[in-house]
């Protein structure tokens, strides 16, 4: 049982309405919908390029040939850990968060769920969380005029279509950029939604706003699961990346990506782009 449905179970109170938000099957016609991302083999990286992804980051995702195998085995690591954390707590909702913006959190988001995907083949829904500046629909150049932002409208049709992407992911773009969010992410449709797409996929993967410049991403966090927690060296203060860790909930973030660190440096630990560590009681630190 997820966290949303264990705290809904734990304050008495019964889950929000099914009729307020439905998920529609996927609505097939993103981009290789017809060719299912092969799994790699073991040390080995793709040979093929998913097609339709934007030219500007196909190069730095999980299923282009160029990607490096270092990457490529860190964001396995990190689907595994999440695997294991299924396994023993049975979390499902995982929310991908950052402190600032440009740290490299959406590009996380995309390779965690590619990999889950992929190299799992785990059943994946792809949410883009971010309803001011939406992003995820550029990456898999899918429309935005539908998406997360008019399911949760009181005045918008009651159900949602998301877009298969291939055999074993599904995207749910933000939609048009919403005038007022957090009113979007207070309402019970959203709860709703989670609830359905935890019963209806393995892995809910959600892309936030950053957690330091915005409220939206704290309100989010107390639906999830967990949290991956993103951080390019370098960019956030101290400050800023403590006080993420506070308002995501230490205890809810299962690990730590480290971003664009130069592996050459002399005083570099040994952390490369896309490195994760630390399972919960790590990342604490």
């Amino acid at each position: 049982m997820s966290r949303l449905a264990e705290a809904l179970q734990r304050a008495g109170e019964p889950p929000p309405p099914a009729e307020a938000v439905e998920l529609e099957p996927p609505v097939p016609g993103g981009p290789g919908a017809d060719e299912p991302i092969p799994a790699p083999e073991p040390g080995v990286a793709p040979m093929a390029v998913f097609q339709g992804f934007d030219s500007r980051v196909a190069e730095r995702l999980v299923v282009a040939e160029t990607v490096s195998l270092m990457s490529l085995e860190q964001y396995r690591n990190l689907a595994a850990t999440l695997h294991h954390a299924q396994v023993d707590r049975g979390i499902k909702v995982v929310m991908v968060a950052s402190a600032l913006g440009g740290e490299g959190k959406t590009l996380t988001a995309v390779n965690l769920a590619l990999t889950l995907s992929g190299s799992y083949r785990r059943e994946v829904l792809l949410i883009d969380g971010d309803m001011r500046r939406p992003s995820i629909h550029s990456i898999f150049q899918v429309p935005n005029d539908v998406g997360l932002s008019n399911a949760l409208k009181a005045d918008a049709q009651r159900k949602v279509s998301v877009i298969e992407i291939s055999e074993h992911l599904s995207v749910l773009p933000s939609g048009p950029p919403a005038v007022d969010p957090m009113n979007l992410l207070t309402s019970e449709r959203i709860r709703t939604l989670l609830l359905q797409a935890a019963a209806r996929y393995d892995w809910v993967i959600i892309d936030t706003p950053p957690v330091g410049l915005l409220t939206d991403a704290n309100l989010l966090a107390a639906m999830v699961d967990v949290s991956v927690l993103v951080v390019r060296a370098g960019m956030a203060p101290h400050r800023l990346i403590q006080r993420a860790a506070e308002t995501l909930g230490r205890d809810r973030i299962i690990g730590v990506v480290l971003n664009a660190v130069d592996p050459k440096r002399a005083d570099a630990p040994h952390y490369y782009p896309g490195y994760y560590y630390g399972p919960a009681s790590e990342a604490k630190q």
